[in-house]
């Protein structure tokens, strides 16, 4: 059974970042009011918002609060206090759950679920003391990756071990908290699948995902990502087996290195709309974020078309000035800014979305631009 949301009734979203703001533009369209919990002022999201609650996410009043305005309650960031999610789930409704953020906060237990969804990882184990690492590290040998079990995103809380005398690099991971060890896999290309499902269980993936990244952080998406059929297959199946184990409503960001016989294994999830699907704004006839108010509202699902090969390109703060002083060269280029009051290095301040007949060009326009050159 899944609950009918109308337009009119006011979604409610748990952090203000740039993905509520998305989510919020996608909601107002269809006539939707949004209330939003954030505990900075002036947030991305709040600045699109009918109802700011200005609140710790934790914050139990101020949950209690958003739940009695709220008809449905979504999430923007899965870092939330999974505790006050599931407390919330009982005064309101919430059709993801608090099950999934549980899962996917704890890189344990999201490997654990990829597993028993039947599809592949890299090999790994998990290490709670140094001394754990020393004594198992031959269970895969090196290269291998430490990564905390909790918290790390953009390439923080992570260490590379290339040989034994790295091992020393990792006790400072290790002390912090408990680790998952991976084997380093040689791969080809990273790529995103976007999965969406409504509380029926109709499920969508967006147009795959080529994912490339600078300094740990995401740079570029190409779309379509330059894979074989086959390649896409696995891809799209995988992320719906796991969808479907999961029971997911809403979106689920599944992220894959592709290896060089062209076989995919799961790095990792995100419950959420991503920052690689933001081209779907422009490039296809139902965005990321339209698609994901559609399925936490009851509605039917659209099936995804892309218009047109397309290339999102991430604007951190050290990018802001050099692209809004050459906007006038590129009127082909769909700009989009934050709101963020500062434009801090390395900071996600925006996209750029291009749709193109040619990647191959459009990609030497974006490094002949100079831009993103640092």
């Amino acid at each position: 059974m899944t609950t009918m949301i109308f337009p009119g009734q006011t979604i409610g979203i748990i952090g203000g970042g740039q993905l509520g703001r998305m989510m919020a533009l996608s909601a107002k369209e269809a006539g939707f009011k949004v209330a939003v919990l954030e505990p900075t002022m002036d947030s991305p999201c709040g600045q699109v918002a009918d109802i700011c609650i200005v609140a710790p996410y934790d914050d139990e009043a101020a949950l209690e609060e958003l739940a009695s305005v709220s008809d449905v309650i979504t999430y923007e960031f899965e870092n939330i206090d999974y505790e006050g999610l599931k407390r919330l789930t009982e005064i309101a409704y919430v059709p993801q759950g608090a099950e999934l953020v549980r899962i996917t906060q704890n890189r344990v237990t999201e490997k654990e679920a990829i597993v028993k969804a039947g599809c592949p990882v890299a090999p790994y184990f998990v290490v709670d003391t140094y001394d754990d690492l020393v004594t198992h590290i031959d269970k895969i040998g090196y290269p291998c990756i430490v990564k905390t079990a909790r918290g790390g995103y953009d390439g923080k809380g992570q260490q590379r071990l290339n040989s034994i005398d790295d091992l020393p690099l990792a006790k400072g991971l290790i002390e912090h908290s408990q680790c998952v060890v991976e084997s380093f896999v040689p791969f080809n290309m990273e790529i995103s699948v976007i999965v969406q499902r409504n509380g029926l269980g109709e499920t969508y993936c967006l147009p795959v995902g080529e994912n490339i990244h600078v300094h740990h952080i995401l740079h570029e998406t190409i779309v379509p990502a330059r894979i074989s059929n086959d390649t896409l297959n696995q891809a799209e199946q995988a992320a719906i087996k796991i969808a479907d184990h999961l029971q997911l409503i809403g979106t689920l960001a599944v992220e894959m290195f592709v290896l060089k016989n062209g076989d995919i294994i799961i790095n990792e999830l995100a419950p959420r709309p991503h920052n690689s699907g933001h081209y779907s704004i422009e490039a296809c006839n139902i965005s990321q974020f339209g698609q994901h108010i559609r399925a936490i509202c009851g509605w039917p699902l659209r099936k995804p078309v892309l218009w047109a090969p397309s290339i999102m390109v991430n604007v951190l703060g050290q990018h802001v000035v050099p692209l809004t002083n050459n906007i006038s060269k590129y009127p082909d280029w769909s700009v989009h800014l934050y709101g963020k009051d500062k434009a801090k290095v390395n900071r996600k301040m925006g996209h750029v979305t291009i749709m193109t007949n040619n990647v191959e060009l459009t990609l030497d326009e974006i490094e002949k631009s100079g831009i993103w050159s640092e």
